[in-house]
């Protein structure tokens, strides 16, 4: 019996982008350290500015090839997949292509924009799909533990 998608809520993905930024920070923070010293954490920056090329890697190029790399690969970064969480084709409800998750991470910016609305949106839209998602075409299902698993499990053995 084919039951129908579960959509991802906007708490659910909220806290999965919290994971995923407090592991990104704790990933990239020793690495900043080591290349700029301690005062990078205590300088104010102004928007906009990097306080040098290894800085623009890691907090403007690792994000983006990271989110691209998870999201094509295993459905979803590693905070979405511990809150079971799959990012997906909106038609097909299958892996999202190259150009899907390209496009998605800078939509980003089109619904961060406006006071973080197209975030919200989440909350509104019937299939829980930000503004980021209907533009890139994508939809965030809720996989019960179950057949999150079985997802993984299908993914690690498409790895062999």
């Amino acid at each position: 019996m084919n039951r129908p998608p579960q959509y991802a809520g906007f708490l659910r993905r909220l806290a999965a982008t919290l994971l995923d930024s407090i592991l990104l920070m704790a990933l990239t923070s020793p690495l900043l350290y080591l290349l700029y010293g301690g005062d990078y954490f205590s300088e104010p920056q102004q928007a906009f500015s990097f306080y040098g090329t290894g800085d623009f890697l890691l907090n403007q190029i690792l994000p983006l090839l990271a989110a691209v790399f998870f999201w094509t690969r295993y459905r979803g970064t590693p905070g979405k997949r511990l809150l079971n969480c799959l990012v997906v084709d909106a038609n097909t409800l299958q892996a999202i292509s190259l150009r899907q998750a390209v496009l998605r991470y800078f939509a980003y910016i089109v619904s961060i924009l406006p006071l973080g609305l197209g975030f919200l949106w989440i909350i509104w839209h019937k299939r829980k799909q930000g503004w980021h998602d209907l533009i890139a075409h994508t939809v965030v299902l809720y996989a019960p533990k179950d057949e999150a698993d079985k997802s993984m499990r299908e993914l690690l053995d498409e790895m062999k």
